[in-house]
């Protein structure tokens, strides 16, 4: 075999569907997000406004935030010099671990790397090594969800997308003593629908079912204390492990589990993970308890942010833009074909300044190709202005789909 004839084809199959993920070259702009410098391959530099962050708070430019990590790169150096078993547990992360368990009312948290390695690593150690364990999952869970299951070897079933009814049909072939774990999101991203969980959680406990909830793309923007869904609707008590993320609302970077000091521990001693990963740099850990403690504080962060969200559907609207249902502070934006779907997201950027990226197929459906927009609260009036005079020019030069 021709090795590189190999590589090289099956890119010039992803350019030739369209489908071939260009990365833009940004520099964000501490003090002046969403803003940011796009650098060109011919050297030139545009200024920018970027739409489509998981910075979905600012925290990454959160000046409690910076000044922690300044503090502990001062402090401790750069990285945390190991493993969390050889040498690498800095009492940063130990603070960290703390605050997360506060934050979802648990009694311990568990961090890793990302909150891909969190997912992949605690649901193939949970279904692997109990015995005779049934994972049930729902049919648009995040990939890494989907990769922790499969790796785990566990029997699994998959239920269709927030159907309750499914999910008690499948766990009703089990009698109550076959171990069993319920796999969800809270908010899902590509759509912005929020799961049931209460009703979710009450046929896990009908069959005797644990419940994994993944909250990454909910924590810091939902409950009173920015715990996510579960806590906005007075339910963490009853989700046996809730895994999130530091790199979206937190600004930082790194995913958790929280839960249980056992369930935590046994994730801690056989997660293969987790053992064998360097764990994050102590200023790392410091800037996201930092962020976590300013957004339990600031609620009317939250608050800004669902006004934004709510604005933004409402507009794009009014003008006849395609805005997929969405009950969260997700505003999809549908297209419908993959070649027009990167046309118009290059077209607001080269024409327009304005950077929000193309979403195709495999992360979403073939022909349901859209454009995620996730506003901030810091993106102004005057941007959202901008916004939308740019799309309205966009759609009507490419003819694309207007609202029913």
């Amino acid at each position: 075999m021709d090795y590189e004839d190999f590589f090289a084809g099956r890119i010039s199959d992803l350019k030739t569907e369209g489908r071939y993920r260009i990365f833009i070259d940004l520099e964000r702009q501490a003090g002046s997000f969403p803003k940011a410098v796009h650098h060109l391959d011919n050297g030139e530099i545009r200024n920018i406004t970027v739409w489509c962050s998981n910075d979905y708070m600012g925290m990454g430019q959160n000046s409690d935030t910076l000044a922690a990590m300044h503090q502990v790169i001062d402090k401790c150096g750069a990285g945390a010099g190991g493993t969390r078993n050889i040498s690498g547990t800095n009492h940063y992360h130990v603070l960290l671990e703390r605050e997360l368990a506060n934050l979802h009312d648990k009694e311990a948290a568990l961090i890793f790397g990302s909150g891909w390695m969190a997912n992949m690593t605690a649901l193939s150690t949970l279904g692997a090594l109990i015995p005779g364990c049934v994972i049930v999952s729902d049919a648009k869970n995040h990939n890494s969800m989907i990769e922790g299951i499969r790796h785990s070897r566990a029997e699994k079933k998959i239920f269709k997308h927030n159907d309750v009814e499914d999910l008690d049909r499948f766990l009703s072939h089990y009698d109550s003593d076959t171990p069993k774990l319920v796999a969800f999101e809270s908010v899902y991203s590509m759509d912005g629908d929020i799961a049931p969980i209460k009703e979710i959680c009450d046929v896990a406990d009908k069959h005797n079912a644990m419940t994994f909830l993944d909250e990454v793309h909910a924590v810091g923007m939902y409950g009173k204390n920015g715990g996510g869904v579960a806590e906005r609707e007075g339910l963490m008590d009853r989700i046996t492990i809730i895994q999130g993320t530091l790199a979206k609302a937190f600004g930082v970077v790194g995913g958790y589990i929280a839960g249980s000091g056992a369930m935590c521990d046994f994730v801690r001693s056989y997660g293969s993970g987790f053992i064998f990963s360097s764990s994050m740099p102590p200023a790392v850990a410091a800037a996201a308890t930092a962020s976590i403690r300013y957004l339990k504080q600031h609620n009317e962060m939250r608050e800004r942010h669902q006004e934004r969200a709510a604005t933004l559907k409402r507009r794009l609207t009014e003008a006849g833009i395609p805005v997929m249902p969405s009950v969260s502070h997700i505003v999809p934006v549908l297209v419908g074909d993959v070649v027009l779907c990167k046309q118009a997201s290059d077209d607001l950027l080269m024409k327009h300044n304005i950077y929000v990226q193309p979403i195709n197929y495999p992360t979403v459906e073939r022909g349901t190709e859209r454009l995620r927009f996730t506003p901030t609260p810091l993106h102004t009036d005057a941007d959202m202005d901008h916004l939308l005079s740019s799309i309205l020019e966009v759609w009507s030069r490419l003819g694309l789909k207007q609202a029913a």
